[in-house]
């Protein structure tokens, strides 16, 4: 290989690299970079095969990867501007295997091709000699994934010529990997009658099984010693069975087989249940298997069987309970009646209470006690944090503060003498440790010790999206930047083009926002990854939040619908409220003390307790 300035009329696009066919590729993330700079990438091409008059337009090397750059310098050529000669690294000749591995090698390192370019491209390696298991180890595929993708010849070539095209989206290239060459013959034709329905996407699926496609996993017997007919999805996501009659056979047999388990297990009866229909929870009680408790199999359309193990109707259950109850011995006269009870009570709490008026460090413990076992009045509800998208979840499982924040979970658990594997400091109901072991473990801690215990208690109960949140993160003055980074899942839900627009002016200023005004969303979102990671000649801009999640928040238009926005107004409205309410109550009691001033001398003045601090 050797590196040279080629001249763009020299050059064509060569038939192996993996982005030769198709619609031209979109080149407005990298136009305006190529127009101001050049290209900076050698682009990777070979000699051309095709030499002296027959070469198209003098051609006489051709591009292995690089076709985007290659495109945008053609396009500015169009525009009437010079284009100086194109850097490129030559390959050696003769080896197409080569050409066509690098061009994948770099496509895939950069925008990954759907599974049709990847079976092209795969099948033209095989055909050139690579092996499959050189394949795999080459790009870092599974064989059974190259396997898998290679299998897509057996795709009709029209329907991998729609995929690419984007007429059809990948979960219906999905299912009809399921189906066989005369099942997609017959689906090609729906596709093509404007008045006839065709299926696509799920719908796909119930179309090709008849409605009624069971997956392989629903299954309680043995599919591979079933000998039951299997058909796979070629991408190896999904396996059905091919006789869903076949299915229901093998699979009844082994519910027959597990109700007589069941009935030599000493359970008092097993209730099959009509297939399709539900088993209400709500209908039932759950009564032990000693105590008369039955097992419920339900069984539903898709294949799936449940097993209800230990219920009995409601009525059954309450009939139980009063016959019960009629052979139990009537129960002794108490020795105090319930009003004496109260009495009792209601004294010795007011006893404890004024004791407790006069101890801060017991009552500081005694509430932490009440909050982390949900003792007596005390609710504390942790925050689920749930998330409307996997996605999001998963961005913030992997956020540095839940980091930070379970570490010091873990430490406050030590402290408690909780299993450290314990999910929450505040026990979830059903699982609440006893009120008087914590109580008396939370005694012989220092007070340090009680304000890690009260942050982490109060962080697992502080509400998602409540004003709480914004006070206290104002108070504290919590730096997003610190906890934060720009991910996938943030740009995934970046959609609007105006606020694009307004987020690149923020970073990279008003110019290079309004150079862009016109430019997709998608390629927007690129330049903006682009300057946070400063990357493709950008300048990288660090530690930038955007203004909703700062403390305090800010918007980047007057649409409103910024929850943080509004929580944060919210708040200064309350404050300023509750402001002009004092000052309201200071001026009266002014006001009272002057007239009183003018007055007559007060003579209980001495005598009288100073108000209590606002």
């Amino acid at each position: 290989m050797k590196l040279d300035f080629l001249d763009l009329d020299t050059l064509e696009v060569a038939k192996s690299n993996m982005r030769s066919k198709g619609k031209p590729p979109d080149v407005a993330d990298i136009l305006p970079s190529i127009a101001k700079r050049g290209i900076l990438v050698p682009l990777l091409v070979r000699r051309c095969a095709r030499t002296g008059e027959e070469a198209p337009d003098g051609a006489r090397f051709e591009i292995v990867a690089g076709r985007r750059r290659f495109t945008a310098a053609q396009i500015l050529k169009r525009e009437g501007r010079a284009v100086p000669p194109l850097p490129c690294a030559i390959l050696d000749d003769g080896d197409d295997a080569d050409a066509l591995e690098a061009s994948m090698l770099e496509n895939l390192a950069r925008v990954t091709p759907d599974e049709v370019g990847q079976w092209e491209a795969f099948v033209g390696l095989v055909k050139a000699g690579r092996s499959i298991d050189e394949v795999a180890e080459t790009f870092g595929f599974e064989p059974a994934a190259v396997k898998r993708i290679l299998a897509l010849g057996n795709l009709v070539p029209r329907i991998r010529n729609l995929y690419r095209s984007g007429a059809i989206d990948a979960a219906t290239v999905r299912h009809l990997t399921l189906a066989s060459k005369r099942q997609q013959s017959a689906w090609l034709a729906l596709f093509g009658d404007e008045e006839a329905y065709c299926p696509t996407g799920h719908q796909l699926k119930a179309w090709l099984f008849g409605g009624a496609a069971i997956a392989v996993s629903r299954a309680l017997f043995d599919v591979a010693e079933s000998g039951a007919a299997i058909v796979s999805d070629l991408f190896g996501a999904e396996s059905f069975f091919a006789d869903a009659d076949q299915f229901w056979t093998l699979q009844m047999a082994e519910i027959e087989a597990r109700k007589c388990a069941y009935i030599e297990d000493g359970w008092s009866d097993v209730i099959v249940m009509a297939k399709g229909d539900w088993f209400r929870s709500w209908d039932h009680a759950h009564i032990a298997k000693r105590k008369g408790g039955r097992v419920y199999i339900e069984i539903r359309d898709n294949g799936e069987v449940s097993f209800h193990e230990g219920y009995l109707t409601a009525r059954e259950a309450a009939r139980g309970e009063r016959s019960a109850s009629a052979t139990e011995p009537k129960p002794a006269r108490p020795e105090l009646s319930a009003a004496m009870n109260a009495y009792i009570n209601l004294h010795r709490h007011a006893a404890v209470r004024a004791d407790l008026a006069r101890n801060g460090g017991v009552a500081l413990r005694a509430m932490l006690a009440h909050v982390i076992t949900g003792c007596g009045h005390y609710r504390a509800d942790i925050e689920a944090q749930r998330a409307p998208k996997e996605a999001i979840a998963e961005s913030l499982e992997t956020a540095p503060a839940e980091a930070v924040f379970d570490e010091r979970r873990r430490a406050v658990l030590g402290l408690l003498g909780f299993d450290p594997e314990t999910p929450t400091v505040t026990a979830a109901p059903g699982h609440r440790p006893p009120f008087a072991a914590v109580f008396a473990r939370l005694l012989k801690l220092p007070e340090p010790a009680l304000f890690d215990i009260m942050a982490i208690v109060m962080g697992e109960t502080l509400m998602a999206g409540h004003e709480a949140v914004e006070v206290v993160g104002l108070e504290l003055g919590t730096d997003m930047r610190q906890y934060w980074r720009a991910d996938p899942a943030f740009f995934e839900q970046l959609r609007d083009r105006e606020i694009l627009l307004a987020i690149l002016g923020d970073m990279a200023g008003e110019a290079v926002a309004r150079a862009n005004e016109k430019e997709k969303v998608k390629t927007l979102k690129t330049i903006i990854a682009d300057h946070l990671e400063g990357t493709n000649g950008r300048s990288a801009v660090t530690s930038w939040v955007p203004r909703w999640m700062a403390f305090p928040p800010g918007c980047y238009s007057e649409r409103g619908g910024v929850a943080s926005v509004s929580a944060h107004r919210r708040l200064r409205a309350d404050c300023e409220a509750w402001q002009l309410d004092l000052d309201a109550r200071d001026s009266a009691a002014e006001c009272g003390e002057t007239c009183v001033g003018e007055g007559k001398e007060d003579p209980d003045a001495d005598s009288k307790a100073p108000p209590l601090a606002a």
